[in-house]
């Protein structure tokens, strides 16, 4: 998508880069309060709760920039960058947008989302943390050890395992096939809760709004969304290769940050707009669907290689569904408090400071 913004970006520089972002942000705000507006008006309409819509079509809307990202990715064999790209959205998600957000105004949760959801997105992270276990360099040199013929002078090949599978695992078509079982079960669990689902009051006086206007709200919130992602990673993307930054730290900070602005503007939209229900229910929605969809769809169409610091970063997704779980479980409120924002954050600069480090 968008590919002729490359030619512009190579022979403008600065000059269009600069210009782009800020018109990639302006379409990422205005597309996050367009789908917020257009599936709250269809949660109210149609009697369906805000944390049914934010986890499934706001919660897809939103991922759309990681599928892209992914599909393109796999489509053109640098497969590398899928894996990157989806877990560190993820943790973006929880301790910069989360954090963020919290610290606008507390988070509260529903029982569904503290009973389902969040352990789910916790399960998700766990499974791609097995994944690049099971399939890491030492687990297979074992494997090869022990299925090996030892008078087959292939003996050598144990050096190749290592060298081919880099310091990470991958998520083979298996895997991924195990991923979208999970998404299925996940669809399954939310579609079973419509209609039944308590509602919320909302803080705002509700506007009656038509069906077809709320989707087409929802559908001009979706494009500038993805539009306005793919604008801003392009761009800068072109200003940090300028700038001599390596791929492996545009990889974790530009990519996964720009692929996950649509989750910030539309969490802090409905921040300020005090609709807790989707401002939750979009960031760990849309972790399950980055998991399950789209790394899942992703794996099928091609295994995955790992890369160096695939486990740390699996752990710290895995870390950061955890510390949500905490967070909503030890208080009386179940909510996510200011106080829980600023420590998300804190863990994020310390994380991101560790892996450039040891990049």
């Amino acid at each position: 998508m968008l590919d002729f913004l490359n030619t512009w970006l190579a022979n403008g520089g600065f000059w269009v880069a600069i210009p782009l972002i800020i018109f990639g942000c302006a379409a990422l705000i205005k597309g996050a309060d367009w789908l917020v507006d257009g599936a709250s008006a269809l949660a109210k309409k149609y009697g369906v709760s805000d944390i049914v819509i934010g986890l499934t079509v706001v919660a897809f809307g939103t991922s759309m920039p990681e599928f892209v990202v992914n599909m393109v990715a796999v489509g053109q064999g640098s497969t590398e960058i899928a894996i990157t790209n989806v877990l560190g959205s993820n943790i973006i998600n929880i301790f910069v947008i989360l954090g963020f957000t919290a610290l606008i105004f507390p988070i509260s949760s529903q029982k569904s989302t503290r009973r389902f959801d969040i352990p789910f997105s916790l399960i998700a992270a766990l499974l791609v943390l097995l994944f690049a276990v099971y399939n890491s360099p030492s687990w297979l040199e074992i494997e090869h050890i022990f299925n090996m013929n030892i008078a087959d002078p292939t003996l050598s090949d144990l050096g190749s395992i290592q060298m081919g599978q880099g310091n990470g695992g991958f998520i083979s078509g298996v895997g991924g096939s195990i991923l979208l079982i999970f998404f299925l079960i996940f669809l399954w669990h939310n579609f079973k809760g419509i209609g039944s689902a308590p509602q919320t009051e909302s803080n705002e006086e509700y506007k009656p709004m038509s069906a077809k206007r709320a989707l087409a709200l929802i559908i001009g919130g979706l494009i500038g969304l993805v539009v306005g992602g793919e604008v801003i990673v392009k761009s800068a993307t072109s200003i940090a290769q300028s700038l001599g930054v390596s791929d492996a730290i545009i990889g974790l900070t530009v990519v996964a940050l720009g692929t996950s602005l649509p989750e910030l503007a539309t969490s802090c939209m409905a921040a300020f707009k005090k609709n807790c229900d989707i401002a939750l229910g979009n960031v760990i929605g849309s972790n399950l669907f980055n998991i399950f969809f789209i790394l899942g769809t992703s794996a099928c169409v091609k295994a995955l290689p790992g890369y160096h610091g695939l486990e740390i970063d699996a752990m710290m997704a895995a870390l950061a569904s955890l510390l949500v779980i905490l967070f909503v479980y030890t208080n009386k409120k179940r909510e996510i408090k200011r106080w829980h924002g600023a420590l998300l954050l804190l863990c994020y600069a310390a994380y991101l400071t560790y892996r450039i480090l040891t990049l």
